[in-house]
C-alpha cells in the first residue's frame, strides 16, 4: 500500500516543477498517463554547485541504477537521495544526458522545448542558475543495453506507476516532463508527472 500524499504538484507536459525537500522527507515521481520519461534532477539546498551525480552514484553503488534501499550520490560523493519504492516496471537510466536545444537541432527540429530549458527555467524560480546541465535520474526511460550498445526503448509505464525517494540532505528537487517526441523514448503522446510528497521530515 503507497504512503498517503500530504502534496502533489503536476509537472506539466514538455515542462518541469521544482519542490524543496527537508532531509528526511519522502517523495514520490508518478506517471500519471503512462509512457512518459521524467528527468530528475537534485541540489543541495545550500549550494547549487553540489548535485545528484550519476557518474558517482555509479561508482557507489557497482551498478547502472540502485536498487531499493541504496543511495543516490552528489559530485562531492555525498547521499542525497535514496531509492525507497520502485511501482513501476523497474526501467531507469543514468547513461543518458538531458535533452538540449543542440539535440534538437541536430535531430532537425530547432527551437524545441527541452529538458536543459527546463532546468534552467525551474532554477530560475528560486534565482539560481548552473554552468553546466547535470546528467539526470531518467525516471521510466527504458535504455537497453546489450554488447556495449544501447537502444532506445520506449517506456513501459502504465498510468499512475511511480518511484519513490528519500531526501538524504535538504535539497531542491526538479522534475521535467521529457519533451523528447523524435527519439521513441515516450508514449504516442507527451503527458503530465506528478510530484508527490508522501512522508514529513523525520
Amino acid at each position: 500500500m503507497l504512503p498517503t500524499t500530504t502534496d502533489r504538484t503536476i509537472v506539466p507536459a514538455r515542462h518541469a516543477r521544482s519542490i524543496r525537500l527537508a532531509a528526511g522527507q519522502t517523495v514520490r515521481v508518478v506517471d500519471v498517463a503512462g509512457g512518459q520519461v521524467g528527468d530528475v534532477f537534485a541540489f543541495t539546498a545550500d549550494d547549487p554547485g553540489e548535485f545528484h551525480s550519476a557518474a558517482h552514484t555509479r561508482a557507489r553503488v557497482d551498478r547502472l541504477f540502485p536498487a531499493i534501499g541504496e543511495p543516490f550520490v552528489t559530485n562531492r560523493r555525498r547521499e542525497i537521495l535514496t531509492l525507497v519504492a520502485d511501482d513501476s516496471p523497474g526501467l531507469h537510466d543514468m547513461l543518458i544526458p538531458a535533452c538540449d536545444p543542440t539535440r534538437y537541432a541536430l535531430l532537425g527540429v530547432p527551437d524545441h522545448r527541452s529538458c536543459a530549458q527546463n532546468l534552467a527555467e525551474a532554477l530560475a524560480e528560486h534565482g539560481l542558475s548552473v554552468a553546466h546541465t547535470p546528467q539526470p535520474i531518467n525516471v521510466f526511460m527504458n535504455i537497453p543495453v546489450a554488447d556495449g550498445r544501447i537502444e532506445w526503448g520506449a517506456a513501459r509505464t502504465r498510468a499512475g506507476d511511480s518511484i519513490t525517494f528519500r531526501a538524504e540532505l535538504d535539497c531542491l528537487f526538479v522534475v521535467s516532463s521529457c519533451p523528447q517526441d523524435v527519439v521513441g523514448i515516450n508514449g504516442a503522446e507527451l503527458t503530465d508527472l506528478a510530484i508527490e510528497v508522501v512522508g514529513s521530515a523525520g
